[in-house]
Formats: structure tokens, sequence, C-alpha cells
């Protein structure tokens, strides 16, 4: 999970590289700048939209996109710790134009409306916190039921292809807890500077997440796998015995919260590679 050593320690390597200064970067975040992504090739038109969906704690606020014509398959994203935000919109319309109906919640709708970080990827990681702990297996796995429930009673939603899963930092072992949950219904699942993804409990995410019939991509950030450099080892091992396909992979000289684009160690080129690697695994998978 994000935690403040992680921004502190990235902040920290991003100034001494001369990338940013505090001050800029402070400004930057606190006005929740989203960074531009690349362009799709041949991209679909979109039809996107706020919703409100009904689960059993509550209604949660999320942002829907879809092709704007036909139906396509559905995914289920799932944000960081700063949570839903102009960046993940901008990401979930880019994988809709892509072809895909896309669904980024608010995972804390139970405490806050989104924002919930207010001031974007510069707040606090121990302000949030609380929003954070406030989630568990039991909340992340009816939520989980929940969402794709929704996601199949929409007609730009394919009933007869299978759904995605991904998430970011504490995302990760949601999207491994949604396949866990819905093992007839999700058929890809990726994570992307996951944390918690593998712990020593019986319930942990990986474990859980080697009961569904999922294929995975699991993107590690280099100073992630520096600080737990046998969980590359632990999921490979699992997926594998499993019988489960999964690509993981360190992404070398990446930070953690290197993918969204308003993060303070967003790196371009590898976010690129892990969004390529994405669009290859729903192409195979869904």
């Amino acid at each position: 999970m994000c935690d403040q050593k992680h921004f502190d320690d990235d902040l920290e390597e991003f100034e001494r590289l001369g990338l940013i200064t505090r001050r800029q970067f402070g400004v930057l975040l606190a006005a929740g700048v989203a960074m531009t992504l690349p362009r799709v090739a041949n991209a679909a038109t979109v039809t996107e939209s706020e919703v409100t969906i009904t689960t059993p704690d509550g209604t949660a606020d999320c942002y829907f996109v879809h092709p704007s014509s036909g139906n396509a398959p559905g995914v289920l994203m799932w944000p960081d710790i700063f949570g839903l935000r102009p960046a993940f919109r901008t990401m979930g319309k880019r994988l809709a134009e892509s072809g895909y109906a896309v669904l980024v919640v608010n995972p804390f709708y139970r405490l806050h409306k989104a924002p919930t970080a207010e001031k974007g990827t510069a707040t606090a990681i121990s302000d949030l916190m609380p929003l954070a702990r406030s989630l568990n297996e039991t909340t992340e796995m009816t939520d989980a039921k929940a969402f794709i429930g929704w996601l199949d009673a929409q007609p730009s939603v394919a009933k007869n292809r299978h759904i995605g899963t991904q998430g970011y930092c504490m995302g990760g072992p949601m999207a491994f807890r949604t396949a866990a949950a819905m093992p007839a219904r999700v058929g890809a699942v990726a994570t992307f500077h996951g944390g918690g993804l593998v712990t020593d409990q019986p319930n942990s995410p990986h474990l859980e997440a080697a009961r569904s019939k999922a294929q995975f991509l699991v993107a590690i950030a280099a100073n992630d796998d520096a600080r737990s450099p046998n969980d590359k080892t632990t999921l490979k091992d699992t997926f594998a015995k499993a019988n489960l396909p999964a690509e993981i992979e360190v992404y070398e000289g990446s930070a953690h919260g290197w993918c969204p684009p308003d993060s303070s160690v967003y790196n371009e080129p590898k976010a690129e590679r892990a969004w390529s690697r994405l669009l290859a695994l729903y192409g195979k998978a869904l």
C-alpha cells in the first residue's frame, strides 16, 4: 500500500536527479493537474458519465466511459490511495478509446465522495490512511460483486466476453480479490505497483487470486522489489502451481506510483510499456 515513506523517498530521488523541485512539485499536484497521455491510434468515439451504483453498504460515485456504439468487454478499474480523480478519468477514457467499457470507482464512497484527496497526489498519505483502513477483504469482495453486476446490466458491456480488472497501489489487492469474488466472470487481472499483494496471512490477496480462472499481469516498481524482493518469486510460484498464466515483471528504473500521469514519479516510457502489456493481456483474455 502507498505510505508516506514511499512518497518522501520517491520525491527525494526526483529532486536528486534534478527533474523537479519540491516547490514545483507541490504547486503542480496541489492544483490537481492530470498530465496528457499519448493519444490512442484509431481511437473509438466514447460516451462518458458520472454514475451512482448501489452496493450492500450504500451508493458509490463512479465514472463510466465506453465506446459510443456497439458493446465492449467490461473493465473494473481500482485507483490508488489518492482515489477517483482527473488522472484516473483520463486513464479510463483512454482505455475506452481502445475498445473497452470502463468503470472507475471511488473505493472510499462509504466515508467520502470523490475527490477524496484534498490536494490531489500532494495530499499527505497520513491524511488518507483512515480511508484506506476502512476497507477490508469483505468490503472489497462485496464491492467487486456489486460493481461487476452493475457493469453486466449495461447495454454497452458485452455479456459474452470476460471482464477485466486492474488496480494501482492499494487497488492491486482489490483487483486480485475481484477475481476471487467473481471467478467465472473475470478473465484478466492487472496490477501496477500494487501494495500488499503478498502477505503471510491465509487470506493473502495472492492466495485468493490463485483460486480464480484469470490471466494475470503484475507490474512491480523497482523500489518496491528492493523492499520485498521475494514477492515476485512467490507470485510466480503461486500462479504456476495454480496453472494460471501470469506475466510478472519488475520495471527497472521505476518508482512506486510510476503509472498515473499525475504522480510525482510518473515515468512515461515505463508507464507506456506497462500500458502496452495491459492491452496485450486484455486482447487475449477478454
